[in-house]
C-alpha cells in the first residue's frame, strides 16, 4: 500500500550525473522542465516557482521554496509551500552505468486533509510522468 504523505519516483536517465545535476540547478533549465521561477543553487536561498492557478484547489500558482540542502551532483532539498502544502522535495542522484537513477521524494502531505489529498495524486502523477519526462527531454538537448 502507497503512503499517502509521501510520493516517491525512481526514474533512470541515460545522462551521466554532472548532466542531470544542471537540469536540477540551472535556472534556465530547471524553468523548461519544472517551472519558471527565480530559483538560485545556494542553500538558504528562498525563492519561487510560478504555475497556472487553480482557484478551485486554493492554489494561486505560486510555490514558496527555499533550498535545504545542496550536495553537487548528489543531492538538493526543497521546500514545497503553496495551495495549502507545507512539504518538502528531495532529488537523489546515483551513477550508474552510464547514467544516473534519480530518486525524487516529496514529502509532508497531510493524509487527514481531503485536499492536500487530492494534491497528492495529482503531483504523483505529475512527477511520475510529465515532469520527468520533460527533464528527459531537456537533457537531449542540453
Amino acid at each position: 500500500m502507497s503512503d499517502p504523505t509521501l510520493i516517491r519516483t525512481d526514474q533512470y536517465l541515460a545522462h551521466p550525473p554532472r548532466k542531470v545535476w544542471r537540469a536540477l540547478t540551472d535556472p534556465g533549465l530547471l524553468a523548461r522542465w519544472l517551472m519558471p521561477g527565480d530559483f538560485k543553487p545556494v542553500v538558504g536561498h528562498r525563492f519561487t516557482f510560478r504555475t497556472e492557478p487553480r482557484p478551485n484547489r486554493g492554489f494561486d500558482g505560486v510555490v514558496h521554496c527555499e533550498v535545504l540542502d545542496l550536495e553537487p551532483e548528489r543531492l538538493m532539498r526543497i521546500s514545497w509551500c503553496g495551495g495549502g502544502l507545507d512539504t518538502t522535495v528531495t532529488w537523489t542522484l546515483e551513477a550508474e552505468g552510464r547514467g544516473t537513477r534519480l530518486l525524487l521524494e516529496h514529502a509532508g502531505f497531510d493524509p487527514d486533509d481531503p485536499i492536500q489529498q487530492s494534491t497528492y495524486v495529482i503531483l504523483d502523477g505529475g512527477w511520475r510522468s510529465h515532469v520527468l519526462s520533460r527533464m528527459e527531454k531537456v537533457l537531449a538537448d542540453a
